[in-house]
């Protein structure tokens, strides 16, 4: 997902990825816009999951 689209369907991933890993907040779900890399480090870190991983749940989404 490139962050155009994910820009465009930020509110609504967020929403499924917060149903799906209880464990995210708020916080670790700010997308701020040119900040991709540091959103996927935190859900990255969070889920103890690597980049790659993260990247394609929010593909799968």
């Amino acid at each position: 997902m490139n962050s155009t689209e994910l820009k465009g369907n930020w509110n609504e991933l967020k929403g499924k990825l917060k149903q799906q890993y209880a464990d995210l907040t708020d916080d670790d779900l700010l997308y701020e816009e040119g900040k991709e890399d540091e959103l996927y480090g935190k859900v990255q870190q969070k889920l103890g999951k690597t980049k790659e991983e993260v990247q394609k749940i929010i593909s799968d989404l």
